[in-house]
């Protein structure tokens, strides 16, 4: 059976407004955390990058997120042949972020 009365004006018709009764703390308390972290970043000092370093950075950030996809897409392949090239694109991967100075 359903109610007659519109959503709209259920919450007044039983004298609670909505979400009065909800717990206000792990929304609340996690995004205040977040804007906290957030601030001390931006407050931290950097030491300045030179444009080799921006460059070497963004390199290896690239090659860590075109590895972690390798990854993952060789955790679903099926093929025996597309396993064998994803393995082998994570080992050339591999090797060039030790070229970057990172290692895998």
């Amino acid at each position: 059976m359903r109610s007659t009365i519109p959503p709209s004006s259920f919450a007044e018709s039983i004298g609670a407004p909505y979400n009065q009764d909800m717990a206000r703390g792990f929304e609340s308390k996690s995004v205040e955390a977040q804007q906290e972290e957030a601030a001390r970043e931006r407050n931290s000092p950097r030491p300045a990058m030179s444009p080799e370093d921006r460059i070497i950075e963004q390199r290896r950030r690239t090659l860590e997120l075109t590895r972690t996809r390798a990854r993952h897409d060789l955790s679903r392949a099926t093929a025996p042949a597309h396993k064998r090239m994803l393995e082998q694109a994570i080992a050339t991967l591999d090797q060039q972020l030790r070229d970057v100075g990172v290692g895998s």
